[in-house]
């Protein structure tokens, strides 16, 4: 007897490609055509040549703008996930499950705001005559020049991702068999080992997806860079807005987020097979 096939379980992952494959996979394909075209007279027409990649990987300015973002992307998830961990680890051992509820309530707070109404009360908070440079003042220090550096990016960052590092954190966190810590105890295990060779081990994929989306997050942020950061250096996201306000030249652009998506890709490919590589 002929072996049946399965219909129904690809029936209800078909909306799922159609929306990848509408909303992702066409635009990323176009956006890869789109970089091989060519403007004349402020007018894209499509085309096939490589003078739009020779030109922006031949720059000087387009890898210094690479290295710039991939640089603070990678701080600014360092340290959006050394902060939140010890808030996770609070959350997720001493905290009950009512309160951590209302913890993970609160921390989704903000994202019911405009990230650009956030990135705007933080350019009072930091400016020179701001209140935070008011209440340094007041000891005798300061006042700092904060705003358009990467000391205020940063801080832009952190206000994008640290909420979700937390709320990844907790979850992979409270998960963990709790008879794994007791076991470590019952051995002899400091909490410093139980800490960092059971707990940490045992959360290693929580920990590391938090970890890629607060790169992702901070790789592709413009918000930040542009308003906190005065724009100096760019960053690749700055980059693709002065290149198409540049004779509107969109494959140019194009390239440039090519790059960023291929860096994306990389990167979490990278992280995903690190969070579930077995351990020896």
């Amino acid at each position: 007897m002929a072996k049946r096939i399965a219909i129904y379980p690809y029936f209800w992952r078909l909306p799922l490609l159609i929306w990848q494959g509408l909303f992702f996979v066409g635009p990323l394909l176009l956006m890869v055509a789109i970089s091989f075209w060519l403007v004349r007279n402020y007018r894209m027409e499509p085309d096939f040549v490589f003078r739009n990649w020779e030109r922006m990987l031949s720059r000087n300015y387009f890898w210094d703008a690479y290295f710039v973002t991939f640089w603070r992307a990678t701080l600014a998830a360092c340290l959006a996930s050394l902060l939140a961990f010890p808030a996770s680890l609070a959350l997720a051992f001493r905290a009950s499950d009512a309160v951590r509820r209302w913890a993970v309530f609160v921390l989704i707070v903000p994202y019911f705001t405009s990230y650009l109404v956030r990135i705007y009360a933080w350019q009072v908070l930091l400016a020179e005559g701001g209140p935070l440079n008011a209440v340094l003042g007041l000891i005798g220090v300061g006042p700092f020049a904060m705003l358009n550096s990467g000391f205020g990016a940063m801080v832009g960052y952190l206000t994008l991702v640290l909420p979700l590092v937390v709320i990844l954190q907790t979850f992979s966190l409270a998960a963990i068999d709790r008879t794994l810590i007791e076991a470590a105890r019952n051995l002899g295990a400091s909490p410093r080992e139980t800490l960092f060779r059971v707990i940490i081990p045992a959360a290693r994929v929580g920990l590391v997806i938090g970890l890629l989306f607060a790169f992702i997050l901070s790789f592709g942020d413009f918000v930040s860079p542009f308003y906190l950061g005065g724009s100096n250096p760019p960053t690749l996201s700055i980059l693709i807005v002065d290149t198409t306000k540049s004779g509107q030249q969109w494959p140019r652009a194009a390239v440039v987020a090519v790059v960023m998506i291929a860096t994306l890709f990389a990167v979490a490919f990278a992280a995903v097979a690190a969070a579930y590589r077995r351990r020896t």
